[in-house]
């Protein structure tokens, strides 16, 4: 079994609820993605990350304030699950962006 990162891309950066979002909707949809892969087994762990303005970015010695690059689309959280092949891999990463409402980029870790 390989073990992969799915990666949650925010769009037009971190979200915030708007009039029309429904977040409990959206974590509750996550909330049995997550089952789901617990219950087969393919877990290995996840977690949904803080807004990047409250990163902190180390370069050697120093240490400064807010994101590492200023882009439109942040990390929000993963998964790193585990796979018996690629395919697999991005048949979860489908249900995983449906249940998350965003994108979800797929990244097999080296090997070796």
């Amino acid at each position: 079994m390989t073990q992969y990162l799915l990666a949650v891309h925010h769009r037009d950066g971190y979200p915030t609820p708007g009039p029309d979002d429904d977040l409990d909707e959206v974590y509750a949809a996550v909330d049995r993605f997550n089952a789901k892969l617990e219950k087969a087994g393919a877990l290995v762990f996840a977690g949904g990350l803080v807004p990047p303005g409250e990163a902190k970015v180390a370069d050697g010695a120093t240490v400064t304030d807010g994101p590492f690059s200023e882009a439109k689309e942040v990390l929000g959280g993963f998964w790193v699950i585990e796979a018996a092949s690629l395919d697999e891999a991005l048949d979860l990463a489908r249900e995983g962006s449906v249940a998350c409402a965003n994108p979800v980029e797929v990244r097999a870790f080296q090997s070796g």
